[in-house]
């Protein structure tokens, strides 16, 4: 059997921005590469290194702690000089300076360096390519219902849950959101409070996938579902799931769930797809009034039930486990496959390969 255990040897994901860096402007774009750190430490590890405060850098995504990752960040160009000491001024030049590669310890790397007109933004990327190595003892009958299950997935789509690391490594960023939420609990920390109550949200959306599951397939349209057009990205909200279904049988649409907030688009009142979302809200200790009184800090959005999986060129490798990167001569004998795909913006690729590893033959 084949399993995962995430570390740089065996995941490897690098975003896919949404535009590339002009090469002008008061922002630079720093393309990184960091090992078994999150995005915040390696802000904080730039930050320091610029002496800037980490607020001033911007992200488009987070990204796993437990792989190898590449990303954009930005700083401002004014505020900071990576160029000769390990300890530069607070104030550089107009353009920042910067020789890459440039290490800043041995697990994070600064490769690339170019001038853009705007800080970068949370959302501002497409969505990120993964390549996942899963090892273990299997012989040939086993891999090829293996690259079958995972043919499947690709054709079908994944339930897209939000991953576990969106909740914490103590698994309580959602509770910590509620008690925001309701005003028990201080947060001044910006990105923090950010995070805890999107973790909320995550909550949510999942139990709402969890109650779609328990009354019917994940992709059946019910009334008062808040369907996504596939092309566009428009909403609107089913009166006829009949024809509605025929749409997104077709891949045209697809029905979405909630990321509850003040200006989220909701499914009619006396609904069955309102009355999921509601019981899902319960679940997690919170009602709509909750949400609806964080006004614009917590608008709110839709996000698709179902997860696209995309390959390109060869996406399912066979190998013997010695042959895998960062195996070594211990692992000779045991095999190994090594997978390639992308996922949009918000996908997670545990969540692939957990309903790939978990999915009956």
């Amino acid at each position: 059997m084949l399993t995962f255990q995430p570390s740089p040897a065996h995941f490897m994901v690098e975003e896919i921005p949404a535009y590339p860096p002009s090469g002008e402007g008061t922002h630079t774009f720093l393309w990184i590469e960091k090992r078994d750190l999150t995005t915040f430490d390696a802000i904080a590890r730039i930050a320091a290194a610029l002496e800037i405060a980490p607020r001033d850098m911007g992200y488009a995504g987070l990204k796993d702690r437990h792989a190898l990752t590449r990303q954009w960040l930005s700083v401002p160009t004014k505020m900071g000089t990576l160029e000769g000491s390990p300890n530069p001024p607070a104030m550089g030049p107009a353009r920042l300076s910067l020789s890459v590669p440039y290490a800043i310890g041995d697990d994070l790397t600064v490769l690339v360096a170019t001038p853009h007109p705007h800080k970068l933004r949370l959302g501002h990327l497409r969505g990120n390519r993964f390549e996942v190595v899963l090892t273990g003892t299997a012989d040939d009958a086993d891999l090829d219902t293996l690259e079958r299950r995972f043919a499947a997935l690709v054709a079908r789509g994944v339930a897209n849950r939000f991953g576990a690391q969106r909740f914490g490594a103590r698994g309580d960023n959602a509770a910590a959101g509620l008690a925001l939420l309701r005003g028990e609990r201080r947060e001044r920390d910006r990105r923090r409070r950010r995070l805890l109550l999107s973790a909320l949200q995550s909550a949510v959306f999942n139990r709402a996938l969890e109650l779609r599951a328990a009354t019917g397939d994940l992709a059946q349209v019910r009334l008062g579902d808040v369907l996504q057009k596939t092309e566009t990205g428009g909403l609107f909200v089913s009166t006829d799931p009949a024809i509605d279904q025929d749409r997104v049988d077709r891949g045209e649409v697809v029905p979405t769930g909630p990321l509850p907030g003040g200006r989220e688009i909701e499914p009619p009142p006396d609904s069955p797809a309102r009355a999921i979302e509601d019981e899902a809200i319960v679940a997690v200790g919170a009602t709509r009034e909750d949400f609806t009184r964080a006004g614009r800090e917590l608008p709110g959005a839709r996000r698709p039930v179902l997860l696209k999986v995309t390959v390109d060129g060869e996406s399912f490798v066979r190998e013997t486990a010695g042959d895998a990167a960062g195996l070594g001569e211990a692992a000779a004998g045991l095999r190994a496959a090594r997978l390639r795909f992308a996922l949009p913006a918000g996908g997670y690729a545990t969540v692939v390969i957990e309903a790939l590893l978990l999915t009956p033959p």
